[in-house]
C-alpha cells in the first residue's frame, strides 16, 4: 500500500520522464486485496507474498476451521507501459471442525491469471506550475484530483479444489471461469489515494457473483503508510462485507513488508484474518522511458514553426 502515496508524490511532481507505471519505491497492491490502476512498468518484475491466519465459524452449519494460508501474485510489465500479466495463487491448511468431528484440509484455494491495461492517466503529459508568488494558489483546492486514473482487467479463475473443501455452495465449481474488472485510482493531494475496484467473478457460473473493494491509503512519513478497506461479495450462494486495516514499511526501494488484520460482521461464516507479507520488485532490466518535457519542441518542431511562419509573413505581404 506504501506503493499508492509513492504514485501520487510521483504523478504530481515528476515532468521529465513520461507518465509511465514504473516508480523510484516499489509499488505493491499489498496488504490490502485491491488492485491499482498502474502497473508496474515495462520489463518489471514483482513479488508480492502474505501468509495469514485464518478462522472461520459457521452458526448455521456449525463447522469452524483454523489455520493458515499462503498466497503469491507474480506482476510483469509486458510489451508496453500500461500492460501487466498478473498470476495469483493461493494455499491453504487448516484443521475442520464439524459436530465433533475434526478433519485436516489442504489445497489450491485460488488460481488466476489475468492481464491489466491503463486506459487512462489524469496526470500524463500534464505540469502543474508552481506560483511563485502565492502560497494560497499552491496549496488551493484542485479539481483535477476526483479524475481517477481508469484501468480494465480480464482473467480467467481457474478451480482447484477438487473435493469442494473451500467452497460455500452445495456444488463443485466449474474448472475454469472468467474474471472482469474495472479498476479507478484517485490521487487526493500527495499523502491520500483512493483505489476502487468493481469484479464481475466467476463469469456464466451458478456461482457468478458482483464484488467490489474500496481501499484508502495514507503515506504517514517516507517509509510508513497505512490503510483501511472495505470488500464486498454478492453471489446467489455467498455474499459478504470484510473490513481491513493495516501497515506498510518501505524496507528498500525495492522491498517492502506489510501486515493487516480483517474481519466481517456476520456469523454464516464468521471470518477472522491475520497475516504479514512480503514484495520484491526487479529492475535490472528496466530502460527508463523518456520525454519531452511538456510546452517543450525537439530542434525540427522549431525549424518547421520558423518556416511555417515564414512563409505566413510572405503570404501577408503579397
Amino acid at each position: 500500500m506504501v506503493s499508492k502515496r509513492i504514485l501520487a508524490l510521483t504523478s504530481l511532481f515528476c515532468t521529465f520522464i513520461a507518465q509511465a507505471q514504473f516508480t523510484d519505491e516499489v509499488n505493491s497492491n499489498r496488504p490490502g486485496k485491491s488492485m491499482m490502476a498502474f502497473s508496474v512498468g515495462k520489463t518489471i518484475f514483482q513479488a508480492e507474498s502474505g501468509v495469514n491466519y485464518v478462522a472461520e465459524k459457521h452458526n448455521l452449519l456449525n463447522y469452524d476451521a483454523k489455520g493458515y494460508n499462503g498466497e503469491l501474485t507474480l506482476r510483469y510489465g509486458f510489451l508496453k507501459e500500461e500492460l501487466e500479466i498478473i498470476g495469483e495463487i493461493q494455499y491453504q491448511k487448516d484443521n475442520y471442525s464439524s459436530y465433533g468431528v475434526e478433519t485436516s484440509r489442504s489445497g489450491i484455494r485460488n488460481a488466476i491469471i489475468g492481464a491489466k491495461y491503463l486506459f487512462y492517466d489524469p496526470f500524463k503529459n500534464y505540469e502543474e506550475k508552481p506560483n511563485l508568488y502565492s502560497w494560497k494558489a499552491n496549496h488551493r483546492f484542485k479539481w483535477r484530483q476526483f479524475i481517477p486514473a481508469l484501468a480494465g482487467y480480464a482473467g480467467i479463475s481457474f478451480n482447484m479444489d477438487k473435493k469442494n473443501y473451500f467452497g460455500y455452495g452445495p456444488a463443485l465449481e466449474s474448472s475454469a471461469s472468467p474474471r472482469a474488472m474495472v479498476i479507478a485510482q484517485n490521487h487526493f493531494g500527495t499523502r491520500w489515494v483512493l483505489v476502487t475496484n468493481i469484479a464481475y467473478n466467476k463469469i456464466s457460473t451458478d456461482y457468478a457473483s458482483i464484488d467490489y473493494v474500496v481501499t484508502l491509503t495514507r503515506g504517514i512519513n517516507q517509509n510508513w503508510s497505512a490503510f483501511i478497506e472495505n470488500q464486498g461479495y454478492n453471489g446467489k450462494y455467498y455474499s459478504d462485507g470484510i473490513f481491513r486495516f493495516g501497515a506498510a514499511y518501505l524496507f528498500n526501494k525495492d522491498m517492502q513488508i506489510d501486515a493487516s488484520l480483517a474481519s466481517n460482521a456476520k456469523s454464516t461464516p464468521s471470518i477472522l484474518y491475520g497475516g504479514i507479507g512480503f514484495t520484491w520488485r526487479f529492475v535490472k532490466n528496466y530502460q527508463e522511458v523518456k520525454m519531452a518535457k511538456p510546452g517543450t519542441q525537439s530542434k525540427m518542431d522549431k525549424k518547421m514553426d520558423k518556416k511555417a511562419e515564414k512563409n505566413k509573413r510572405k503570404d501577408s505581404v503579397e
